[in-house]
């Protein structure tokens, strides 16, 4: 290969691509991804140091009091090492990535994507993005499901940046904005806040009821804040398989609280 070749291919021009074809797009925390990487060489042979994947998505932070969007990797593997690309060639590379219990569910506008980026030694790394669907499993399911039956219409889906503390694994937490739309609720509380804390064999709801100010003492409650109140309950994985006593457990909470 020419000299030519090889400093054009170095800065992105006639360089080796890279598609990552999925075997499916919707999945669960906790799910295997699987699929096939192929790279096609382009004018000049090439070195791949490394084939990474990336399970991506987005959050946003507050920065000089204004909301910015910034990206997050969730998981981050490694699929190959050490691979040279002839010119012209492609290669098929199979792959199998367990999508993590703290993945974001795509719902509102969370968006989720895998992300293949070749390592490639004094160039520009091609990457690669797929978008998929990331839905709660049956269990968690139930948890939505409770809070819809109880009245409640999701508003609003944000993945935003978690409080130092909370930063175990991710610079995010997912909030779940709820409001009372029928049912006992309504016109008790304004607003429903849920954040989930996924484990492997449990999950941890974190809760912030925003109840409705009434005369002159709430609407004090709710000039300082005092109307909302922040608890927390756990569900194991078996508790997570009876939608009657999640919504029961949840219930019961609710009514403590508005």
């Amino acid at each position: 290969m020419s000299f030519v070749n090889r400093m054009l291919a170095s800065v992105g021009i006639g360089a080796a691509k890279v598609d990552t074809i999925l075997d499916k797009d919707t999945y669960s925390p906790g799910e295997t991804i699987t699929g096939t990487i192929k790279i096609v060489g382009g004018n000049a042979d090439q070195k791949i140091d490394h084939i990474n994947l990336y399970v991506m998505t987005e959050f946003y932070r507050e920065v000089n009091d204004k909301k910015v969007r910034d990206t997050a990797a969730i998981e981050k593997t490694t699929v190959g090492s050490s691979l040279d690309v002839k010119g012209g060639s492609s290669q098929e590379i199979p792959f199998s990535l367990q999508l993590p219990y703290h993945t974001p569910y795509t719902l509102g506008r969370t968006p989720v994507w895998i992300k293949t980026g070749l390592d490639v030694q004094m160039a520009v790394d091609p990457t690669d993005n797929d978008q998929i669907r990331v839905q709660p499993d049956t269990g968690t399911a139930s948890i939505f499901n409770a809070i819809e039956q109880l009245g409640f219409r999701l508003r609003k889906a944000t993945c935003e940046a978690a409080p130092r503390f909370m930063r175990r694994r991710l610079p995010f937490l997912q909030e779940f904005e709820y409001v009372p739309a029928s049912g006992a609720y309504r016109g008790k509380l304004d607003e429903l806040e849920v954040i989930f804390v996924p484990q492997t064999n449990s999950i941890e709801l974190l809760m912030e009821i925003d109840k409705r100010g009434k005369g002159l003492f709430g609407m004090l409650e709710e000039a300082m804040d005092l109307d909302e109140r922040k608890v927390r309950l756990s569900f194991t994985r078996a508790e997570l398989q009876d939608l009657s006593g999640v919504k029961a457990k949840i219930e019961g909470t609710l009514r403590q609280y508005s």
